[in-house]
């Protein structure tokens, strides 16, 4: 059966690979990273995971308990041979990283955390700009799932949150 795309070559599957990595600032998921790299139509799961494994076992890809990340070795290997990948896998490549990686660069920007404490469990809130800290906040709440709640309401508006303790403390 004839697959669709440029990419189906072994080494071809392996730039696209390091060429996706090398633009996110984060370790990506598994499933995440076989979706970017069936941008071209060509990719399937199996050599898409063999090229992978690859990647892994000779040091340009680290697996890490976040996902997949590239190494320096591996970031000096594809900036010498990504300009080798057809223009319009790049394009596409790109346009479907571009999400991603905003919302990497988002959550790195948030924390919420806890812990219980011998006084209770001590919920921990951050959100920074990129440049500094904006907030953070530290408070103790009724219990386990309460702080659960709170971490995902952070995560989730942290900027919203901020907004409303600003206005609160302005009224």
């Amino acid at each position: 059966m004839d697959r669709l795309g440029f990419i189906h070559e072994e080494l071809d599957i392996k730039i696209l690979i390091l060429y996706i990595l090398r633009r996110l600032p984060a370790p990506v998921e598994p499933e995440t990273l076989l979706e970017l790299c069936q941008c071209d139509g060509g990719v399937g799961y199996f050599e898409y995971s063999d090229c992978l494994s690859d990647l892994v076992e000779n040091g340009n890809v680290e697996q890490t308990e976040e996902g997949y990340r590239i190494t320096e070795k591996g970031s000096r290997n594809a900036g010498a041979v990504e300009s080798s990948l057809p223009f319009s896998v790049r394009s596409k490549a790109s346009k479907l990283i571009a999400p991603v990686e905003e919302r990497m660069r988002r959550a790195a920007m948030i924390t919420a955390r806890h812990e219980n404490t011998s006084s209770g469990c001590l919920v921990e809130l951050a959100m920074s700009d990129g440049k500094g800290e904006v907030l953070h906040l530290r408070f103790l709440c009724a219990g386990e799932e309460q702080a659960r709640q709170i971490e995902k309401k952070f995560r989730r508006d942290a900027e919203g949150c901020y907004q409303k303790i600003a206005a609160l403390m302005t009224e």
